[in-house]
């Protein structure tokens, strides 16, 4: 919340005072003759008309409306908490839960595995003496989190989905290639293509001929550059050679195509650290650092998305009563 802004509610006086002016008004009565009635002075009378007091109420109400919304008011409203990380076991879940004594808690299903993230943006929300349990695969950071709740985290590793990847290999030694694909461990499993399609994520050029035109795929290997003489200009970092094109994005290095074993580790995992990812390991059991100092996550929220709406609404309703008044 941005207290600060609270400050600017004596502007609220602008308006009621400039209607005070505005609304002054002199009523004269047109006479035959003055002549005999007693000489007094002329008064002022100010007439508020019903319309006069609903569009003074609407431009107080859309000034509040606003600095309301600049203060970015929030309300906690959640209580004791269970964030559920997507793919966790029901059954640890419920376990973790009976353990911490959190059985009439409200369980929050997580949009993915970044559990920290999605807590620091709506921290603002749970109130002071909330108690939040985070189970399942959490992702870990890259440090531990500062927040202002106490965090009980119980971890699950999940286990990996199967992974499949499509593989085009263009070379008079393609069976080699297969058994190095062969070899690797882990989820994934690789498919080798014919012929590179739409699901083709990766061709290895090991021909000196150019590839057809109509050839493409998101990664290519290039083992042989006489193929791809542009790469001969492309930048370098760390023995390899990167240069998109239309075809693709075009590798080319020393190990291209692996000479030994440890050639064609290199080669793999640069694949997965520059084009494939890497999956976050899973986050320790070990508890956030609370610290009711750490700044509040973004704005946002149910209560500031139904401030700016009725901004809007205020608004649209004194311009409305501000045109028929003056018709």
């Amino acid at each position: 919340m941005n207290i600060l802004w609270w400050w600017a509610l004596p502007v609220l006086l602008l308006p009621i005072l400039w209607h005070r002016q505005k609304r002054e008004q002199t009523r004269a009565a047109p006479l035959a003759t003055a002549r005999f009635l007693p000489q007094s002075e002329p008064l002022q009378l100010r007439v508020w008309r019903w319309n006069d007091v609903l569009l003074l109420i609407l431009r107080c109400l859309v000034l509040l409306a606003l600095i309301a919304l600049l203060a970015d008011p929030v309300w906690p409203w959640r209580g004791d908490s269970v964030l559920v990380v997507p793919g966790a076991d029901p059954a640890f879940v419920d376990k973790q839960v009976r353990d911490a004594g959190l059985e009439q808690a409200r369980r929050i299903a997580l949009p993915d595995r970044d559990a920290y993230r999605w807590l620091h943006e709506h921290e603002r929300e749970f109130k002071p003496q909330a108690r939040l349990l985070l189970a399942g695969d959490v992702a870990m950071p890259a440090m531990l989190p500062r927040l202002r709740h106490a965090v009980t985290v119980k971890p699950q590793p999940a286990a990996a989905a199967p992974l499949e990847r499509h593989v085009a290999v263009y070379s008079r030694r393609a069976e080699e290639w297969r058994k190095l694909f062969g070899a690797l461990e882990g989820p994934q499993r690789h498919v080798f293509d014919a012929q590179a399609g739409a699901g083709t994520g990766l061709v290895i050029w090991d021909l000196p001929e150019p590839p057809p035109a109509n050839l493409r795929a998101p990664l290519w290997w290039v083992a042989d550059t006489a193929a791809f003489p542009e790469l001969a200009k492309a930048p370098q970092s760390d023995g390899l050679r990167v240069m998109d094109s239309p075809r693709g994005r075009l590798w080319s290095a020393a190990w291209l195509p692996p000479h030994d074993a440890d050639a064609a580790r290199t080669m793999f995992a640069t694949w997965q650290r520059l084009h494939a990812g890497i999956r976050p390991y899973t986050a320790p059991p070990q508890a956030p650092v609370v610290d009711a100092r750490t700044p509040a996550g973004p704005s946002g929220g149910v209560l500031h998305d139904a401030l700016a709406i009725a901004l809007l609404v205020l608004f649209a309703l004194e311009r409305l009563f501000t045109h028929v008044r003056r018709r």
